[in-house]
């Protein structure tokens, strides 16, 4: 694999690569969490950027940022292979911290109680899941 700088991941693109980014991110994104989540620490605030990411609220810029950063999260051969046990998700965790320091004061409380229900086990959309 090429080697990939940050400032590439964490382009925004055009409104093309923004949409093909959000449904990737959409498709992916709780299989990955669920895998993650041992090895992520600050999986609240990962799943919290993810519903401000989808979030038609927050600014354009903002969600081209963090989709692309979740995008780098969901795919599986990135950087660092995320199947490679202990070190898989370094990489992941790096990129989003650094775009979680950048982009915090997007993310709402909403986004965050959004995040917690998720977390706990209920849908999207806060209903409990089957």
């Amino acid at each position: 694999m090429d080697y990939v700088k940050i400032g590439e991941i964490l382009e925004p693109g055009d409104e093309d690569t923004r949409q093909d980014r959000e449904r990737r991110v959409r498709d992916r994104f709780w299989k990955t969490a669920r895998r993650a989540a041992r090895q992520v620490p600050f999986m609240e605030d990962v799943a919290a950027a993810y519903f401000c990411a989808l979030d038609l609220k927050t600014p354009n810029r903002v969600r081209g940022i963090l989709l692309a950063a979740l995008a780098y999260f969901v795919l599986p051969l990135d950087g660092i292979p995320d199947f490679l046990a202990f070190v898989g998700f370094s990489d992941d965790v790096a990129v989003l911290a650094a775009v979680l320091a950048t982009v915090r004061a997007h993310i709402t409380p909403a986004h965050y109680a959004a995040a917690r229900a998720a977390l706990a086990g209920e849908d999207e959309d806060g209903s409990a899941k089957t």
